[in-house]
């Protein structure tokens, strides 16, 4: 015991705790400080300011998730922000941000230049927020392919397309080259081409075409559907079926093609029409068959 008690003497100092640890400017404090200020700003606006600011976002733009994910985005970054400046004023370094203006400037050029492409990107994704024709969950078509926007970030656009692969595209690609969206109103145009002899009964054919389009439940009476020539090839007449149909964007465009070949496949095969029949060709002139030496077929018995 006395042994120890004698190694604790020893081993523990007893002597004044170093001044700088004591001292409220020292590094050690002021680095608690700037942690905790920090970490407290960023706490407090999370769970109040941030819930009522998407709160009023949602409620103000209810059938636009794009501004309602950016909004959690973008603002979540802003409130990281602020909580970094509060935490190194708190810790007694606020005068940075105003006796180094050139040191300020120059990281600022440095970050800039070294960061080029991902500030354009980020600015490039607050125009495809901001656009009210480019929206979360719209299908969208553009140079690099096709598919539905999910998700709007910094850098990038989520993609997910027709077989359920997500694609990260650059929001300065988006911006920078033509964005179709076909089913950005409430209707769209179905086209189908079918090819026939010339021989087949163009005008029965046009209407069954037009017949088949009326079938589908989804087709708008008023433009009424029409089928057109479209082309007079060799050996076959192409016949183009246009109708238009509703809801695009939530409706199964897939399913309203498939029903409607299978309606003009039932429908010429009654009427005994061919689809795509072979191309005929007709041959004049002369033709020289020319039949190489053979020896002449021995008759039997002559050995």
């Amino acid at each position: 015991m006395l042994s120890l008690l004698a190694l604790l003497q020893v081993g523990v100092p007893t002597g004044p705790i170093p001044e700088p640890l004591l001292d409220p400017s020292g590094e050690l404090l002021d680095v608690v400080v700037f942690l905790g200020v920090t970490l407290g700003v960023y706490v407090v606006g999370r769970a109040t300011v941030f819930p009522l600011a998407v709160r009023a976002v949602r409620a103000r733009n209810r059938n636009n998730p794009t501004i309602q994910s950016a909004t959690e985005t973008y603002l979540a970054v802003a409130l990281a922000a602020l909580a970094l400046v509060a935490g190194v004023i708190a810790a007694g370094y606020g005068a940075v941000f105003s006796d180094s203006a050139l040191l300020i400037a120059a990281l600022t050029f440095a970050v800039g230049t070294a960061g080029r492409d991902v500030l354009g990107s980020l600015v490039s994704g607050l125009f495809l927020v901001a656009d009210p024709d480019f929206n979360v969950g719209d299908w969208i078509r553009w140079p690099g392919g096709e598919g539905t926007v999910e998700a709007v970030d910094f850098r990038v656009t989520r993609i997910r397309t027709v077989d359920f692969e997500t694609v990260t595209v650059p929001n300065t690609e988006l911006t920078s080259n033509a964005i179709t969206r076909p089913f950005g109103r409430d209707r769209f145009r179905v086209t189908e081409t079918v090819r026939l002899a010339y021989d087949d009964d163009v005008d029965r054919a046009r209407d069954l075409l037009v017949e088949a389009a009326e079938a589908e439940p989804r087709t708008l009476a008023d433009p009424s559907p029409v089928a057109r020539v479209a082309e007079l090839g060799e050996g076959t007449v192409a016949l183009r079926a246009e109708f238009l149909v509703n809801d695009p964007a939530g409706g199964d465009l897939v399913g309203v093609r498939s029903r409607f070949r299978d309606r003009v496949l039932r429908a010429f095969a009654d009427a005994d029409i061919t689809l795509g029949p072979p191309s005929g060709r007709e041959l004049s002139g002369d033709l020289d068959v020319t039949v190489g030496d053979r020896a002449a077929p021995t008759a039997p018995g002559d050995g």
